[in-house]
């Protein structure tokens, strides 16, 4: 039966995403990175509503579509800082770049973070109307966007403060396997009552978006993990 294997295959799209994604971060193209990333995400977001909808979801579909999601949203982001991380310690200092040309490596633990945060996603059972710690998406959208405002921008802030950038990665790995529960953007009824706190995300990206143009998504990112901090404190 054809349509069985229509889900998997847009899996397989994110995953081929994830790959071009991980190229193009090598390469030093951050802005096509964190396209094909985002190219990745929407594939992502229609393969479970496809199969749901086609009544054609399997075990296999659940596997493949966690080991997409780690290229294109652990190993595709953890290239990027790489790379960035490579390129503006060599650019701005050739000694600091030979004192610390390792510590461009450290970013592959973001990927490691990100495979185990995917792992627990499949066993954790709460997370059917929000997410326990920072989905993977949203982490690699936020590196993505960020690195690319930077380099845009041309800022050396990788080769003075490459420590403030591993201290955000480590914070970020962290938030990936927290149990810090964050909302979804899933609503049961289109009421202000409830879904005040998805409301005020949704109408606050537009202007962060307008004012911050790319850099914008990473201020969304970061804006949304405050956002679910003050909702988890309120609801205490």
């Amino acid at each position: 039966m054809l349509k069985k294997h229509i889900p998997n295959t847009i899996t397989c799209c994110n995953l081929i995403s994830g790959c071009i994604a991980t190229y193009c971060a090598f390469l030093g193209i951050y802005d096509l990175a964190l396209l094909f990333i985002v190219i990745g995400a929407v594939f992502d977001f229609f393969d479970g509503m496809v199969a749901r909808l086609l009544h054609v979801s399997s075990p296999i579909g659940k596997e493949l579509d966690s080991l997409a999601d780690c290229i294109t949203f652990g190993f595709a982001p953890s290239a990027i800082i790489f790379s960035w991380l490579n390129v503006q310690m060599a650019a701005a200092n050739s000694s600091l770049f030979t004192l610390h040309s390792s510590l461009p490596y450290l970013a592959f633990i973001m990927a490691a973070f990100s495979a185990l945060r995917l792992a627990k996603f499949n066993l954790d059972e709460r997370q059917a109307l929000g997410f326990i710690g920072l989905p993977t998406p949203a982490n690699a959208l936020f590196w993505g966007s960020l690195v690319v405002g930077l380099w845009e921008n041309d800022c050396l802030v990788a080769a003075n403060y490459w420590w403030a950038i591993l201290l955000m990665m480590f914070f970020s790995c962290y938030l990936l396997v927290s149990e810090i529960p964050m909302f979804a953007l899933k609503f049961k009824t289109w009421g202000w009552k409830g879904n005040e706190i998805k409301y005020i995300f949704l109408l606050t990206c537009i202007p962060l978006i307008l004012l911050l143009k790319v850099s914008g998504l990473a201020a969304i990112i970061a804006w949304y993990v405050i956002l679910s901090v003050i909702n988890n404190i309120k609801n205490k």
